[in-house]
């Protein structure tokens, strides 16, 4: 377990939200809906008087979170040389491409693509202009 929360893996903590803001009372309701029973369609219903984009914003970070933590749970065994390529199975091999480093798609091991798409989810996370954490400004 102490590997999981080592820093240096990809493995990396839940993004919060602030106490008191609102996107924090929607998560609540989130967490809270989620909790209810197994109607999805109802589950994931936009409450009444509030906004879509925060609705969806609070779902995007929460998934970013769950999935942060299922590959941190498993990234120990997933290393440059068991897996080597990042791939869906025998029929499909995923590459990555950036507009910096990886101009081309580029093959990179499993653990290197997850590092990638991990800090590439964050940094849009955490980007004021696409997930602003302020009240009204979506």
């Amino acid at each position: 377990l102490k590997q999981v929360f080592n820093k240096d893996k990809t493995f990396r903590p839940r993004k919060k939200f602030e106490p008191g803001t609102q996107r924090f009372e929607l998560y609540k309701k989130a967490q809270a809906s989620l909790k209810s029973g197994l109607d999805l369609k109802a589950v994931v219903q936009l409450p009444p008087g509030e906004s879509i984009n925060d609705w969806i914003a609070v779902h995007v970070v929460d998934f970013f979170n769950r999935i942060n933590l299922i590959y941190g749970t498993m990234s120990e065994y997933c290393t440059e040389k068991s897996c080597p390529i990042m791939s869906g199975g025998l029929k499909y091999e995923y590459r990555w491409q950036d507009d910096s480093k990886y101009k081309k798609p580029t093959k990179l091991s499993a653990p290197q693509y997850m590092c990638m798409l991990m800090d590439w989810i964050e940094m849009l996370i955490n980007n004021e202009d696409i997930f602003p954490t302020r009240i009204g400004e979506c």
